[in-house]
């Protein structure tokens, strides 16, 4: 189990940073589906916003080594407990983050809340049935591959010396 949620959580985690990437150097494609203001982002040549990009392709990037650290033989040279709070913190983030995101679209998806202002419906659809839901399977596969792998290693004996 440890190694399906973990390699789930690497593909997922992998294939967002190379969609960020995409964005990141110049890509077009799928922008819309974001909404204006990340769009306007996107096209901003401001090298502020050239930072912020590639820092989040780059945490994206740390979170697919992250789940591979579970369940690859060189994740062992990361101190098991450093590895499981930094899991359990990201997991916990993306869980949080999608979640709480998917909640306040599907209200305003729903009707149960109405903004006041203009509501770009497409982008709105796209982060509740993609984006959204992304970081939040993305972050249910890490908590999986982390509770998973903390079990098997409590259940494998060690070896006499």
């Amino acid at each position: 189990m440890a190694r399906v949620a973990a390699y789930g959580a690497f593909t997922l985690a992998l294939s967002y940073a190379l969609v960020s990437l995409y964005w990141a150097t110049g890509g077009t494609r799928g922008l819309v589906t974001l909404g204006e203001p990340f769009e306007r982002l996107a096209h901003s040549k401001d090298t502020t916003t050239a930072i912020v990009i590639s820092i989040v392709v780059v945490l994206k990037l740390m979170g697919s080594l992250l789940a591979l650290a579970l369940v690859r033989p060189w994740g062992q040279r990361i101190p098991r407990r450093l590895l499981l709070v930094v899991g359990a913190v990201a997991a916990g983030v993306l869980i949080l983050y999608g979640t709480v995101e998917m909640i306040g679209e599907a209200l305003v998806e729903t009707g149960a809340i109405r903004p006041s202002g203009h509501v770009d419906w497409r982008a709105l659809r796209w982060h509740l049935g993609v984006w959204d839901l992304w970081f939040l399977i993305w972050g249910v596969a890490l908590a999986v591959a982390l509770t998973a792998s903390a079990a098997s290693r409590h259940s494998t004996p060690r070896p006499r010396a």
